[in-house]
């Protein structure tokens, strides 16, 4: 019989909602250097009209096309809605799906070292959602248009030597790896022997991979999901508490990390650091969750910039988890603002 979690520890700092605050409010000095894979958000929009003669699909009324930055691009475009700033580095196709993606992020993102290749396809993930007039659209089918990952290992050497100048001046690196070889453990290796010597050893280097998590190793921290969690460990956690801290401590051993953060969906969040105890933080605000896309680049985006900031581990937690529990409830690829998450701390009764 499953295990049920822990109850998070109710008793409240009295200093705690100042001190995120203060935090948020120093996010406009600090840059995150987001290295990953970039990918074009389509969502495009209809109104239903009829059931097909056809075949039994709803024909659409076409409405709008939106190009929202997935992957890395919406991790920086977090960065750059909490108010920091944030240098984007990556590779895009010369094509038109590429100029899309580079046209829609803020003009305040740093894309200098974001390489355009006429070799390369931009991936794109097209979302069609439908709905009334007076309704909300629901997404209905999806249409990824896949690129050549992975990608030739030349092309991450390459890519890594080309970094080096990027590193100066930023405060946190993400990276953002959904796969396609472009980010790799080897390349991560080299972005901490270059910190280290430059004398910058202490800045944080966080990791998102979707699917090569146990083969990094050394970085600051993690922040897997619980379904990346149960699939690098071979586990299954759902309710069992002990499933849960037995994944955990493995991955603080075999990736040799300061912290490992696993998101859990509306079972919140659950925060591993060596020698100290797990720390569980419920999920903020309504469980009737609107849309997942993107939410965990909201989180190591905010979790980046409150070290950059100066958090310890469990404050940069709960501030994600403010920020993660405030992006599902929006459709569609979105982010949060540091005014949306300031007045969710003050307005949380169990904060």
């Amino acid at each position: 019989m499953p295990t049920p979690v822990p109850a998070p520890d109710a008793h409240v700092h009295p200093d705690r909602r100042a001190r995120l605050t203060e935090l948020i409010a120093a996010f406009r000095r600090r840059t995150v250097l987001v290295v990953g894979d970039l990918i074009a958000d389509e969502f495009i929009y209809g109104e239903v009209a009829r059931v097909s003669r056809e075949a039994p699909v709803l024909i659409l009324k076409y409405d709008a096309t939106q190009v929202i930055p997935g992957g890395a691009g919406n991790a920086a475009t977090n960065v750059a809605a909490l108010g920091g700033r944030a240098a984007l580095a990556g590779l895009a196709g010369a094509d038109a799906e590429g100029r899309r993606l580079l046209a829609s992020f803020p003009r305040t993102i740093d894309r200098s070292r974001v390489i355009r290749s006429a070799r390369y396809q931009t991936p794109v993930k097209t979302r069609i959602l439908a709905g009334g007039t007076h309704s909300a659209k629901q997404q209905v089918v999806r249409i990824d248009r896949e690129t050549d990952w992975p990608l030739d290992a030349a092309v991450s050497d390459t890519f890594a030597e080309r970094l080096s100048g990027a590193l100066d001046g930023c405060d946190a690196i993400v990276l953002s790896d959904y796969g396609s070889g472009l980010v790799t453990p080897a390349l991560a290796a080299a972005l901490r022997a270059a910190l280290a010597k430059a004398g910058r050893a202490e800045v944080p280097v966080l990791l998102d991979s979707r699917y090569r998590l146990l083969e990094y190793h050394g970085l600051t921290t993690c922040t897997p999901n619980e379904s990346e969690v149960e699939h690098a460990l071979g586990v299954t956690i759902g309710d069992n508490a002990e499933a849960l801290e037995q994944a955990g401590r493995a991955l603080l051993k075999r990736t040799r990390s300061q912290a490992v953060l696993i998101t859990r969906g509306s079972r919140g969040m659950a925060l591993f650091e060596p020698k100290r105890k797990t720390v569980h933080v419920p999920i903020f605000g309504s469980d009737e969750v609107a849309d997942v896309t993107g939410a965990g680049d909201t989180v190591i985006a905010t979790f980046a910039l409150s070290l950059a900031a100066g958090a310890t581990f469990e404050e940069a937690t709960r501030l994600a988890n403010y920020a993660g529990g405030l992006v599902v409830m929006k459709r569609g690829t979105a982010t949060v603002s540091a005014e949306e998450l300031t007045a969710a701390i003050a307005s949380d009764l169990h904060g």
